[in-house]
């Protein structure tokens, strides 16, 4: 679990106020937006595909600028200053290297453009070699390397002049999957070493689980939620986010009764569920239950919170078996049983009737 907490009298590296962009003049990629990142956090943006992270990391980078709001970095208004003049390190997904440079000549070219002499150039372009263990590759060209050892060169280089910051787009989404989770965990010891302010786009909630701080979920131009990675998946804000990170279950009810922080739910087979009321929904609204497949436990019989199924079939994960069910009027159904667990299964061939019960305060209340 991650630890990093600003200090309260912390002033933030970065802050988006009421920041907008709009490429055509008329839709908002980005709506009023507000974020403060605080200095030595290892931040990801989150969320699919033309949700607006990448148009946040690029306007933070200098390559777009706001239609309407400020950014500001370290006590700067960054809404004319060219990228180069930010003191910040860029590592795209396609790396960007020099093809006619060697590694050497690739990692010092941000020394030469701030005009650093030659002696001090060789000396960051070794120290920032080494810290990314491709000390021995200075005098090849990226065209001999492969793309786990391409993207620490690119890393090498956005850090070599000591950058108040580092951006990174999907730096690690080109790189197979076993590459890219070991590059995950090396990524984040580093920036654990180096204590310098990471950000970081992904589509990938996995990934941004695994090594940030504090994850922001982006959807149609608008943060749903910024938290620890925790404390996103076990207690998302709203419905979008219940989905997006993490597996989860969805079904759809209607509330009959609220009082406190929970609430009965009347789902669509006629079931009374009880959960916590997240989004202070009043009797008569339409809603929608989210729980973790993990969090779901079987009974062969009635019980109390507990939904009427019948199962679908079995998928076996390695770690875990996940038993798919269907109940009416809901989606499919998931519930992940660990190995040990698996002894429930026993009998439940497909369309065998089973419960499926929660408790509570692991069921949310969302609008729909």
């Amino acid at each position: 679990m991650n630890t990093f907490v600003p200090k309260k009298d912390d002033q933030p590296l970065v802050s988006f106020r009421n920041v907008q962009k709009s490429y055509d003049g008329e839709t908002l990629v980005v709506k009023n937006l507000n974020l403060d990142i605080h200095s030595g956090e290892f931040l990801s943006l989150l969320g699919p595909s033309g949700s607006g992270k990448t148009t946040c990391l690029m306007m933070l980078a200098g390559f777009e600028f706001p239609s309407a709001g400020d950014i500001v970095l370290d006590g700067q208004n960054l809404n004319r200053v060219p990228p180069h003049k930010r003191d910040i390190g860029m590592v795209f997904q396609n790396y960007a290297l020099f093809p006619h440079l060697t590694v050497e000549r690739n990692v010092e070219y941000p020394l030469k453009v701030r005009r650093v002499s030659a002696d001090e150039r060789r000396k960051r372009v070794a120290a920032a070699l080494e810290m990314v263990q491709m000390g021995a590759f200075g005098k090849r060209y990226p065209r001999q390397l492969s793309g786990g050892q391409q993207q620490r060169i690119a890393l090498a280089r956005a850090l070599v002049f000591d950058p108040k910051l580092v951006l990174m787009d999907e730096p690690l989404g080109a790189l197979d999957k076993q590459l890219r989770e070991h590059m995950q965990l090396e990524l984040k010891a580093l920036h654990r070493s180096l204590g310098i302010t990471f950000v970081y786009v992904t589509h990938d909630q996995s990934e941004a689980l695994t090594m940030s701080d504090r994850v922001a979920v982006f959807d149609q131009g608008v943060i749903q939620q910024v938290s620890s990675a925790d404390t996103l998946y076990e207690l998302p804000a709203n419905r979008f986010v219940a989905g997006f990170v993490g597996d989860c279950n969805q079904l759809p009810g209607t509330v009959e009764q609220a009082s406190g922080e929970l609430c009965t739910v009347r789902l669509n087979d006629g079931s009374a569920i009880q959960a916590l009321n997240v989004q202070n929904l009043h009797a008569g609204a339409p809603c929608i239950l989210a729980v973790r497949p993990e969090r779901i436990k079987l009974a062969h019989q009635a019980t109390d919170n507990a939904v009427s199924a019948r199962t679908l079939d079995t998928v076996y994960f390695g770690d875990h078996i996940r038993l798919r069910c269907e109940a009416a009027g809901s989606p499919p159904l998931s519930v992940k049983l660990a190995l040990g667990d698996h002894a429930g299964l026993n009998g439940l061939a497909p369309g065998a009737p089973v419960y499926l019960q929660a408790q509570p305060e692991h069921i949310r209340a969302f609008a729909p």
